[in-house]
């Protein structure tokens, strides 16, 4: 028999998710240091990172009935991070702070760090925590162009992840025609 529900929900081991949470977690202490508290900057910077996240979560939990709806909800979370590191290079710009370069030194030495740091996040017993301790004594220009670079490697790894779920329904389909199959089967043996 045929399984009409796939296995799905494995969100907290994926680097996308591992990444993206990083950056929600950096964004609430860049938040509660750098921008005032009442101010809707504040609130909409932090929606837009929890967004990140929940999406991710809740596309992988809906994969069992819905791989459109899991595309969809995945292409949301890299748009609410799109969303965040606007406000991140708005920031560095009306303080009149200096945005890296795509190849400056500092990214390089950031997106090194990121990729040796992506080995470890991808062990099964989430033990990949945020380096908080470390977000806490940056100063606002190196925190922002770091999380822009954070930012930026989550939105690459939800591009790999959209065009790898699209690959998948190419090749398995999704849950209606699962259905439809399963039933066809079952009437064919009656």
């Amino acid at each position: 028999m045929t399984d009409l529900i796939p296995p799905h929900g494995g969100f907290r081991t994926l680097r996308s998710f591992i990444t993206a949470q990083q950056v929600y977690d950096a964004t609430v202490i860049f938040c509660n240091r750098f921008i005032d508290k009442r101010s809707r900057t504040h609130d909409q910077m932090t929606q837009a990172a929890r967004s990140g996240v929940q999406n991710i979560a809740e596309g992988s939990l809906a994969a069992a009935t819905s791989k459109k709806t899991e595309l969809k909800l995945t292409s949301v979370a890299r748009a609410s991070l799109g969303e965040l590191l606007l406000d991140y290079e708005d920031y560095l710009r009306q303080h009149g702070l200096r945005l890296w370069g795509k190849n400056s030194p500092e990214a390089l030495k950031v997106r090194k760090k990121l990729s040796e740091k992506s080995d470890e996040s991808d062990k099964p017993d989430g033990s990949a925590k945020s380096d908080l301790p470390d977000w806490l004594c940056l100063p606002a220009d190196v925190f922002a162009n770091t999380l822009i670079c954070l930012i930026n490697q989550a939105s690459f790894l939800l591009w790999r992840q959209m065009q790898r779920l699209e690959q998948d329904f190419i090749k398995e389909g999704g849950f209606t025609e699962r259905l439809y199959n399963v039933r066809k089967a079952a009437r064919a043996k009656q």
